[in-house]
């Protein structure tokens, strides 16, 4: 099984870090393959509506986005971690997201989705809920902990004092190896959920 786990600070080695390595020695340890992807300290900009995607199946502009798409679609599971920023996403995390999820027309049905959070110490629950948001328009079931998944610091490193914050994010990834493996055992048995044709409705008509 594989792992894209992507990291929207732009801090190498920072807080957001931390919560990540906890999660990738416990799927490591159960043998699931991690691919760690820093993606907060790159020139990403947001989407610009020019319907390139949707015939070329991939998004205009060349950068990371493209680079992590196939990645994607191999994936069994996506982590989504970001720093908190005024009680939202880091920005270019939020850019790459909205071009990554809208340009890439592969399902991603059963694909177990789970975000990631830190703050030093409010917004963690706003940035939580947004960032959950990519996973449940594209049929992806969300793993959850013991908590909120969020963990504390604001000086590089301090999240390691965080011990709480570091055992949700442990808990969460063996829900996640869980999800994952017990989704792969339905899908051999059971087959994905039936498939309706997509209605698309403006509030206009």
């Amino acid at each position: 099984m594989k792992v894209l786990m992507i990291n929207g600070s732009p801090r190498k080695g920072g807080n957001t870090s931390i919560a990540l390595e906890e999660m990738k020695a416990i799927f490591e340890a159960e043998g699931v393959e991690t691919d760690v992807v820093q993606i907060g300290n790159q020139n990403i900009r947001g989407c610009v509506a020019c319907g390139y995607c949707s015939t070329a199946g991939k998004c205009a502009f060349r950068d990371a986005v493209n680079e992590l798409a196939p990645k994607f679609e191999e994936a069994d599971g996506l982590v989504i971690a970001s720093p908190v920023y005024y009680a939202s996403a880091n920005a270019t995390l939020i850019a790459c997201l909205d071009r990554l999820f809208y340009s890439t027309h592969f399902d991603k049905t059963m694909k177990v989705g789970a975000s990631v959070v830190c703050a030093r110490r409010g917004g963690c629950s706003a940035t939580f809920d947004e960032l959950n948001k990519y996973f449940t328009i594209s049929n992806m079931p969300i793993a959850a902990s013991q908590y909120w998944n969020s963990i504390h610091g604001r000086e590089k490193g301090e999240a390691q004092m965080d011990e709480e914050g570091k055992q949700t994010m442990r808990v969460l990834a063996r829900n996640m190896v869980f999800l994952m493996k017990s989704i792969a055992l339905g899908k051999a048995q059971f087959g994905l959920p039936q498939k309706e044709a997509k209605k698309s409705t403006h509030f206009i008509r």
